[in-house]
């Protein structure tokens, strides 16, 4: 049995829109008047796929179908065959049916899925906005007949409804985040409750015979004096894109498409704007302030408009930041007051070669994998327990909480100065200025471990931090052994252990605090995109079949994990409340709740929470799982057998601890992948003998056999 989790989230993904699209009605006009037929007709059949779509869907939008054959792009999204809606007299309830007419093989079966793509006719790239994700996809087996009706509903496969948002393809995602209502009025403006409105503007100078306006002062003449919506009137300086936003609360913490005045942001909001646009380089942001009369209810009429913005591209220096802007009053256009918001900028991946639609973990969890044993960067932290006899993070850490039991393991991943991801916690490091077995003090030399390339790493006598502050040196078993060397390539590490042992990869990422100081006590020097596709490229290549799940204590670094690919889950690790660790200054990771209304806004497979903040009040369990979530847990506390028990009993999915040989009660010292993996082998093994004519039976021991 598969568990499919927060699926309601998908009725909120749908885009309406009440004119037609200039993309969509461009990729309609270069479509002849009888529908296309996709495919060659050489050794293939037609095949005449009908859709009821439930679900509303923007003009800019179409359905499509992507396959195991070539008509229908060889799972490619690029391939995927557009379908066309179905146009109907009667009123229609329940939704459309669209249709495609398309070549598949004749000699063998046809798998395939339905998505929903945004058309983009200025680059003719498809969009895959959402799409489903069941683990077998749909099947036309090759003795099917052609049925007569629509049999098949969007989302809908054996009854279960699976869908998920698309990730990046050749388009970006730019989140505008506006917390804590951060404007600076005039005293007379101070107490109004601001309404704010994101719209993509395009910047290209027009080339074909139109007028070369810059776009300053048009979009001023036509945007930013009226109060209506620029799509609703047609203005061709929008551009491609499509427009969401999210508030980080209880009811709103799922992505929808803006109202036409915007959305409140008041001193206690949390708003995210979500623009998925298809030409970076040429959007700017038109940010629109709106306000509401006290003496005129929100039902009566337009509010003022306050004032905008123009955000331009080049402003993004960085994938990530912080800008402070002016506000320009609407009607004087002079100034008004000024606002402070972040943003991040998520670019395709460059290994895209690498992910398909054959299949997608990112929001699949097993109804059996519940109570799993993770190894904490394997074996354990090393430097807080004086017996510990194994280096952590190193390929021996990791084995040998493998042999003892664990389900998963768990460790940290950095980049080197030559960009190579290692396995390694800390983000300092202490290298000897001397001779390796002098202890002198002011004999260390404090680094940030990014700037050692692997050679180097690899090569010099390298301390702990615990080593450095303390001049107290470790030694450990075989230390000089390469697979307890510390600093393994994550490349290696994938190759090293059992494949049914499964991943829990922490990106390391350094984030300021609270008071304003960085973790690392250095600024980023990678930039965040190249940070995370060095990562991924290793991963995609060399992960196979391995269940693996991202997880970073950075939100952002969250949200780009998950729209740069499409076949693993992330996770959203989080302090919560805490007298043992500094709070960081991003909000969303300090409390149980903004983590949950994080991860579903985002669509994360779930939360590792701080098992310190679940002790104080276990209730918060409930937050994430009556949101479908799953729930790993972390932290000093979980190295008790009673408190593992504890967690386990309240319905963790997961508990991270250190000492998997001591703490553990597996009486079988084997993976749930592996057992899966060997139950499964079983159940073919039973298939082939009944096919055979053999007879299996159990025996009296309880193993099962085969006989003629």
């Amino acid at each position: 049995m598969e568990r499919w989790l927060a699926a309601h989230d998908c009725e909120e993904d749908a885009m309406a829109a009440p004119s037609v699209c200039p993309a969509a009605a461009a990729v309609a006009a270069a479509l002849p008047s009888a529908q296309r037929i996709h495919g060659d007709i050489s050794a293939n059949r037609l095949w005449t796929f009908r859709v009821l779509m439930n679900e509303e869907i923007s003009a800019c939008e179409q359905l499509a179908i992507v396959g195991s054959c070539e008509a229908l792009g060889n799972w490619e999204h690029s391939g995927a065959a557009l379908m066309s809606r179905q146009e109907s007299q009667e009123e229609e309830d329940e939704g459309h049916v669209w249709t495609a007419q398309v070549y598949i093989p004749q000699h063998c079966d046809t798998k395939y899925r339905y998505m929903v793509c945004g058309v983009d006719a200025a680059s003719e790239q498809l969009l895959v906005r959402r799409w489903e994700v069941q683990l077998q996809p749909r099947c036309i087996e090759e003795i099917d007949e052609q049925p007569t009706e629509c049999q098949d509903t969007f989302g809908y496969v054996n009854g279960m409804h699976k869908v998920d948002r698309g990730w990046l393809t050749k388009e970006s995602l730019v989140q505008l985040k506006f917390f804590y209502a951060p404007f600076t009025w005039k005293q007379r403006m101070k107490r109004r409750l601001v309404h704010v409105k994101v719209t993509p503007m395009n910047l290209r100078i027009p080339v074909n015979g139109c007028a070369e306006v810059a776009p300053g002062s048009s979009l001023e003449d036509s945007l930013s004096n009226d109060t209506h919506d620029t799509r609703e009137n047609g203005n061709d300086s929008t551009a491609f894109a499509f427009s969401e936003v999210v508030t980080l609360s209880a009811n709103e913490c799922e992505l929808r498409i803006q109202e036409q005045f915007g959305v409140a942001c008041t001193a206690s909001d949390l708003v995210i704007f979500h623009l998925t646009v298809s030409d970076l380089e040429n959007t700017a942001y038109l940010v629109d302030l709106y306000s509401y009369s006290s003496k005129v209810a929100r039902e009566d009429g337009p509010p003022l408009h306050l004032g905008y913005h123009y955000v331009l591209p080049n402003l993004f220096k960085r994938s990530e930041g912080n800008l402070e802007l002016p506000i320009t009053c609407a009607k004087g256009h002079r100034p008004l007051g000024m606002m402070r918001l972040g943003y991040l900028i998520v670019r395709p991946s460059s290994h895209s070669a690498h992910m398909d639609m054959r299949v997608s973990y990112a929001r699949y969890w097993n109804n059996k994998w519940t109570g799993l044993d993770v190894g904490h960067r394997g074996s354990g932290t090393s430097f807080k327990a004086k017996d510990a006899v194994i280096r952590e993070n190193t390929i021996t850490s990791l084995k040998n909480a493998a042999e003892h039991g664990a389900d998963m393991v768990e460790f940290d991943v950095q980049l080197s100065k030559d960009l190579v991801p290692v396995v390694y916690h800390d983000f300092m490091i202490y290298v000897s200025l001397k001779s390796k077995c002098s202890m002198q003090e002011h004999d260390f030399l404090s680094l940030p471990m990014r700037e050692l390339t692997l050679e180097q790493l690899r090569k010099l006598k390298v301390y702990h931090t615990a080593e450095g502050l303390s001049r107290e040196t470790r030694s450990f078993q075989n230390e000089d052994q390469l697979e307890h060397q510390p600093f393994p390539q994550l490349a290696d590490v994938l190759d090293a252990l059992d494949e049914h042992i499964g991943f829990n990869i922490e990106i390391k990422w350094s984030q300021r605090l609270q008071d304003g100081r960085m973790e690392e006590e250095f600024e980023h020097v990678v930039d965040r995109n190249l940070y995370i596709d060095c990562i991924l490229d290793v991963v995609l290549r060399k992960a196979a079949s391995r269940r693996i799940v991202f997880s970073c204590f950075d939100p952002d670094i969250c949200t780009m994990l998950r729209y740069k690919q499409n076949r693993y889950p992330v996770m959203f690790l989080t302090l919560g409340h805490t007298s043992k660790y500094e709070k960081y200054m991003d909000p969303r990771g300090n409390s149980m709740e903004t983590a949950v209304w994080h991860a579903v806004a985002m669509q994360l497979l779930g939360i590792v929470a701080h098992t310190e903040d679940l002790l104080r009040d276990p209730s918060q369990v409930n937050l994430a799982k009556e949101r479908g979530l799953v729930l790993f847990c972390w932290g000093d506390d979980n190295n008790s057998k009673d408190t593992i028990k504890l967690l386990k009993e309240l319905g963790l999915h997961a508990i991270i601890y250190d000492k998997m040989d001591v703490l553990t009660t597996k009486e079988v010292k084997q993976s749930v992948f592996l057992l899966q993996a060997k139950d499964s082998q079983k159940e073919m093994l039973k298939l082939q003998a009944l096919e055979m004519g053999h007879v299996w039976h159990t025996s009296a021991s309880g193993s099962e056999e085969q006989q003629a």
